[in-house]
């Protein structure tokens, strides 16, 4: 057997490779959460501290908001992103004919997930600057309506920030879907035409049924990061704004700025632990619920 699939084994050892070094070796690790590391004794010979390094996290007055930041941001991106505005900008490029305007739309909308959030930051800064922001000076004059110091107001950012995250993420997202839509043999849309199905019809009753394993996949995959934020737009996209810390702090933003004021690894490395232990447990659980509804849909 192994002789006979040995061009394969071998075309597959460089992503095994990367996978054990990236993300299995890192695991040995996890010791560190449960330690005060002192430079002086090494990580290994530093003294064992138990649980006290996930106190910071838990006796904090802090960690009702963080953990209400991070579950409801990534909730709603879930929902909003992945499940409605990808799912619907996927069927409508299903819809596009045309090859060549096809792939246009699709560098179009992918190219805000390969600019970085420094420059993201900026861009909502050219939006939303007090006094130079293009809404404060030239839309809010248009419809007569007075400026508002966006940076100063922490009402306004949760709605900016789930707007910035669909922009950056939705072409992205998109594709994964519409990659499985191309996968989909023509045959059913040619049966369904010529018994007089419309395109409605034909993307409720067979382009949604036949994705709707990747989408299961999809979400359960967003489900177990639902405890990690995107790092780098909750820290640069509001510029690191005190004031609007109560709608803009997650658990890895506050995480970094703990680790730089204490340079505590083990309270950072247990952070990281809380968060992977939750998103197993999370996975699984709505794993089971997927093999009750629908058991060829689950993940396993």
């Amino acid at each position: 057997m192994a002789k006979k699939y040995s061009s394969l084994i071998l075309m597959t050892l460089p992503g095994v490779l990367y996978l054990f070094i990236n993300n299995y070796l890192p695991m040995l690790g996890t010791f560190i959460a449960f330690k005060n590391i002192n430079y002086t004794k090494g990580i290994f010979h530093s003294d064992w501290v138990g649980f006290k390094n996930f106190e910071f996290l838990f006796k904090s007055q802090d960690a009702f908001i963080i953990t209400r930041n991070t579950l409801l941001y990534n909730g709603t991106f879930i929902i909003v992103n992945n499940l409605i505005i990808a799912l619907l900008v996927a069927l409508l490029l299903n819809e596009i004919k045309n090859r060549f305007a096809r792939n246009l739309y699709q560098s179009i909308m992918l190219l805000p997930f390969l600019i970085s959030f420094s420059i993201v930051g900026y861009i909502v800064l050219a939006f939303f600057s007090i006094e130079h922001g293009f809404i404060n000076k030239v839309i809010f004059p248009f419809l007569h309506i007075q400026p508002i110091e966006w940076y100063l107001e922490s009402k306004y950012w949760p709605y900016i920030l789930v707007i910035v995250n669909t922009w950056k993420y939705v072409g992205y997202s998109s594709l994964i879907y519409f990659a499985a839509m191309i996968g989909i043999n023509q045959e059913y849309y040619e049966a369904a035409r010529m018994d007089g199905a419309n395109r409605w019809l034909q993307m409720t009753k067979i382009t949604l049924p036949l994705i709707r394993p990747v989408v299961i996949v999809v979400v359960l995959i967003l489900i177990g990061r639902i405890f990690y934020a995107d790092f780098g737009m909750f820290f640069q996209v509001p510029l690191n704004t005190g004031i609007l810390f109560s709608t803009t702090n997650v658990i890895d933003t506050y995480v970094y700025r703990a680790l730089l004021v204490t340079g505590d690894i083990g309270m950072s490395s247990a952070a990281g632990l809380y968060q992977s232990t939750v998103g197993f447990v999370l996975v699984i659980i709505a794993n089971m619920l997927v093999r009750k509804w629908d058991k060829e849909s689950a993940l396993f």
